[in-house]
């Protein structure tokens, strides 16, 4: 299990050999979360939102300042037992453009005991990359799947990816999600991803988190998430149904639209709550309609500032 206490991080530029105080950035805010044995986690959020520093946290490449990360109960901070129960896929594979594939599973067998070279070539042969080219003359979707094969060949407990589907063609990245799972769920071992493609994350996890600028906003399962908030539609002739009524109905209102006769509203609570609360407003159609993760996700940082038009790009 991977536990992250109260984790807060912060970034401050130096000038004149001092840091500037003005100019320093809070990546992480008092994030917690837990992230139970044998599941897979999907991490959210807003570009710079602390995705990449909370992984870089978890596999101890960062210290935390404030709070703590621990993998099965141990601080992972310069400690070797843990770092040796993860494997990190980096979003940058630049330092890996002097090895050949081989050369780098030899480089990483020397540090993990737990490498199977038989896991490796049985990837390497059902995927068919180039055992002895330099991972400089790959493509950019080449090399995320030589370096997820060594993450697999590892075989350690956790697998935590850092945008590691990017530069994949649509079938190469069924292909390699396909493999990922059949690894994991053999050994009964843990993934954390993170991604901008939320369909991707609904498709291959079955817990989420969303942060954003280093806040944790929600973390559940996925199924959990979505049976948390809907999107209601009302109808009275005479006048739209008001904000203000569906406050006084009990409505936890996150956006709110009306056009003549016609009410919308996005709101927080689960189908049966929310029905209930609806049977008590003066209109004659009412309407419950579910929210896929990608809604929850826009409505949740349109919330807090973060323009539809941005998310809807990524």
């Amino acid at each position: 299990m991977i536990e992250i206490r109260n984790a807060s991080m912060l970034f401050t530029q130096k000038g004149f050999g001092k840091a500037d105080p003005k100019r320093s950035f809070k990546a992480l805010d008092n994030v917690s979360l837990t992230i139970p044995d044998g599941c897979i986690y999907g991490f959210l959020g807003s570009n710079g939102a602390g995705k990449s520093t909370l992984l870089r946290m978890m596999c101890g490449v960062y210290n935390t300042p404030s709070g703590s990360v621990l993998i099965d109960g141990e601080d992972v901070f310069d400690n070797p037992n843990a770092k040796a129960k993860l494997f990190f896929v980096n979003d940058e594979t630049v330092q890996y453009s002097s090895f050949t594939l081989d050369k780098l599973a030899d480089y990483y067998a020397s540090y993990y005991d737990s490498f199977s070279y038989e896991t490796y070539g049985r990837l390497v042969t059902m995927i068919g990359l180039p055992r002895n080219k330099r991972m400089s003359e790959f493509s950019k979707g080449m090399k995320r799947q030589a370096v997820v094969i060594i993450g697999l060949s590892c075989n350690t407990k956790y697998l935590l990816l850092d945008e590691a589907f990017d530069g994949l063609d649509p079938a190469m990245r069924k292909f390699i999600k396909q493999m990922i799972v059949g690894e994991l769920i053999d050994r009964q071992a843990t993934m954390v991803v993170s991604s901008h493609n939320i369909a991707e994350i609904n498709e291959l996890c079955d817990h989420a988190m969303l942060i954003h600028q280093g806040q944790m906003i929600f973390a559940d399962e996925i199924d959990n998430i979505k049976s948390g908030f809907g999107k209601i539609q009302l109808v009275r002739r005479n006048s739209p149904i008001t904000q203000e009524e569906l406050a006084n109905a009990g409505m936890s209102v996150m956006k709110y639209t009306s056009m003549g006769s016609v009410t919308q509203a996005v709101v927080r609570g689960t189908e049966d709550a929310i029905t209930e609360k609806m049977a008590n407003l003066d209109c004659e159609v009412s309407e419950f309609i579910p929210l896929t993760l990608e809604e929850i996700f826009i409505y949740e940082l349109e919330g807090r500032g973060y323009g539809a038009s941005i998310i809807s790009e990524t």
